[in-house]
């Protein structure tokens, strides 16, 4: 596989801390069970496709969505999508044929129907306008909703019941709000506009539990410097795609039902064969499921 990077005005953020968190935290966390989402049934077959006919094999993204695509201390493209480009084009026996272009995300459309790619691999949300003008492939990866409580917390039990009269801090707003809302009308909500003092609240016991994207509370859990090991998941993960979407799935063209197939397949057999677990280890050293 080859990789193209086209910058305009992006710079590297601030990837060496959070590559540094990565990688501190992995090898503490692999061996703790972690749960490993699967996305597809085991009994559920997809036919191996006839790719022949496919020249090539470009991927679209961009650079700064960490964990899933972002410039390490080199300015070199890497990331969970990254990776995954890389094990879908071994899985379609491809490798030869692929490449990985990192553009604004702004421009990933345009590129798209322009032909300077075939796929779209940069976590665009699966919505109702977005499946008028792509063809997606299934999702791969879903964010669930989380509870974080201090690991003094007597937050026990399911959570429907162990939120009753609880304080739970959540973003003003945002379908996790509405979530919490909805679906735990024992809690008593109280929303922040702030991330770090949603934090602060919780590390103080100023509010008895946090409520919401398991994968941005996962590295805040990770971060040893910012969350000082205070703090821990409580209860399970809670996927609800009327609130949170459906996950993170790969587009391409409308007129493309083929290649969308041909990434079902690569999709599943990557899974039954261990490689997404593997990805989703070195990435997600703190499971958010």
């Amino acid at each position: 596989m080859s990789f193209l990077w086209r910058f305009d005005g992006l710079r590297p953020f601030a990837a060496a801390v959070l590559t540094g968190i990565l990688l501190c935290t992995t090898a503490q966390f692999l061996r703790a069970g972690t749960e490993v989402p699967h996305v597809w049934d085991s009994k559920q077959s997809v036919s191996r496709p006839d790719v022949s006919g496919l020249t090539r094999l470009r991927f679209l993204t961009t650079t700064d969505f960490f964990p899933f695509n972002f410039l390490d201390s080199e300015d070199r493209l890497v990331g969970f999508h990254v990776d995954l480009a890389r094990a879908i084009c071994d899985a379609l026996e491809l490798a030869e044929r692929c490449q990985i272009q990192a553009l604004p995300f702004e421009e990933l459309e345009s590129a798209l129907e322009a032909g300077e790619g075939e796929a779209i691999l940069a976590g665009l949300a699966v919505t109702r306008g977005a499946r008028d003008r792509y063809r997606f492939s299934r999702s791969y990866l879903q964010f669930p909703a989380r509870f974080v409580t201090r690991r003094d917390s007597t937050f026990q039990g399911p959570a429907y019941e162990a939120v009753a009269d609880r304080r739970v801090g959540v973003m003003a707003g945002t379908a996790h709000e509405e979530m919490l809302r909805d679906l735990f009308p024992g809690a008593r909500p109280v929303t922040y506009t702030r991330e770090a003092w949603l934090f602060e609240d919780l590390q103080a016991g100023e509010i008895d539990a946090a409520f919401g994207d398991g994968m941005r509370l996962s590295f805040w859990l990770a971060d040893t410097e910012a969350a000082g090991g205070c703090c821990a998941f409580a209860d399970g993960p809670y996927l609800a795609p009327e609130y949170l979407g459906r996950g993170m799935a790969i587009a391409v063209r409308r007129d493309a039902p083929a290649l969308a197939d041909a990434l079902d397949y690569a999709l599943q057999q990557i899974e039954e064969s261990g490689t997404f677990e593997e990805l989703y280890l070195r990435y997600f050293p703190i499971g958010f499921y």
